[in-house]
């Protein structure tokens, strides 16, 4: 059985090769956000949390399967309150995750999409990026210089989902 956004590549018989058009396109609505907005070159790590969050939000927000390019602008409001500060992303991630999972094992099918989204999630948790500590005491003795002051290692959600909101606000 094939999900809504995902094609097959047809064929004579036995195995039929899915495609993972949801997760593919919502990765690449994230890349072209974040690309728009400027904010980091896209060969770098922070450049990939950003793309991986926004992606996440995009593909788990398409409750319906059926992200067309002309409801892109409609839901850039939807994303910038999913991605904002105050709003518990990480929670949302994991229960939207669960729920396509839940879903996943009621059809009995494979969901390439889901898998792609499962990867991303976790190396989004699972990988640590050296930023600057924003919560060190403002003078405390470190240089003001753009590279100095302290760092502490952050989950890359933590990086990608600012960056990703940026970009939305952007754009």
């Amino acid at each position: 059985m094939l999900h809504r956004g995902q094609e097959s590549t047809g064929g004579g018989g036995g195995r039929e090769l899915i495609v993972p058009m949801a997760w593919l396109y919502a990765e690449y609505i994230a890349d072209e956000l974040l690309r728009s907005g400027d904010l980091m070159p896209p060969t770098s790590f922070e450049f990939r949390a950003g793309r991986d969050a926004l992606a996440l939000t995009i593909y788990l927000s398409d409750t319906d399967g059926e992200l067309s390019g002309i409801q892109v602008v409609s839901q850039l409001e939807n994303w910038l309150s999913l991605t904002a500060y105050d709003q518990p992303w990480q929670d949302w991630v994991c229960e939207r995750m669960a729920a396509l999972t839940a879903e996943t094992a009621l059809t009995g099918g494979p969901w390439p999409d889901l898998e792609l989204a499962r990867a991303a999630w976790r190396w989004l948790e699972e990988t640590e990026l050296l930023a600057p500590d924003l919560n060190a005491v403002p003078g405390g003795g470190a240089a003001v210089g753009e590279d100095d002051g302290p760092k502490v290692w952050t989950p890359a959600w933590q990086l990608g989902l600012p960056l990703g909101h940026l970009a939305i606000h952007l754009f």
